[in-house]
């Protein structure tokens, strides 16, 4: 059973970056270098993702959760940078924005998505998910069964 649910789980990982991969060509996030980041780590991560479904070997899953930090770094970057954009972006639109009102008008905003970059942290959470004890790093620790 827990074969099957880390099974499961790489499909969803797979499902995720393909579902990403494909949001990130149709709104065109390849304008400026750092938007060429997730496309490049979604890249990563489904030639990674590969990698482990065909051979779950020591180096494909460190690579695995290599990958998979750096999705969670990038994401937080985007984060960042989406909220800056945004927030830059409103302040020009009126100057007296501050505070609460201007935190409220930046994550409301529809472009750039200022939470958007929040999927590359939750798939990467998802990847060292998978990554969490498994059988490669642990073989002789009996698998448990759900």
């Amino acid at each position: 059973m827990t074969q099957t649910l880390r099974q499961l789980l790489l499909a969803i990982i797979a499902m995720g970056l393909a579902g990403t991969a494909a949001d990130l060509l149709l709104l065109g996030h390849y304008e400026e270098g750092w938007q060429l980041v997730p496309l490049v780590l979604v890249g990563l991560g489904l030639l990674n993702v590969a990698w482990v479904a065909l051979r779950p070997g020591t180096v494909a899953m460190t690579m695995m959760r290599v990958v998979m930090v750096t999705f969670i770094a990038a994401g937080v970057l985007g984060l960042l940078l989406h909220y800056n954009g945004n927030s830059e972006f409103q302040r020009e639109i009126d100057p007296t924005l501050h505070g609460w009102a201007l935190f409220t008008k930046v994550i409301r905003a529809k472009a750039p998505p200022a939470l958007a970059p929040a999927s590359m942290i939750q798939l990467g959470l998802l990847g060292l998910l998978y990554t969490y004890a498994h059988p490669v790093f642990h073989p002789a620790w009996p698998q448990a069964e759900l």
